[in-house]
């Protein structure tokens, strides 16, 4: 991983990943400025960086989704 967007350590599995290692998202947080996001099978792969106040909406938006299913 590129230690310039955050140190491994610093990455957390989402709640919502199925524990089987197929749906695995992890986030970490990059205090003051916002959020990186990326699929944990591929650490090393891009990132999604959110600011902070991107975060709440992009969280609420997939929690909407996952409750029509």
């Amino acid at each position: 991983m590129n230690p310039e967007i955050a140190p491994e350590h610093a990455w957390f599995k989402s709640s919502y990943s199925d524990g089987t290692g197929q749906n695995c998202v992890e986030a970490a947080h990059l205090i003051p400025t916002g959020i990186a996001i990326r699929d944990s099978k591929i650490p090393t792969g891009p990132a999604l960086l959110l600011p902070a106040t991107a975060w709440t909406p992009f969280v609420t938006q997939f929690r909407e989704t996952d409750s029509r299913d």
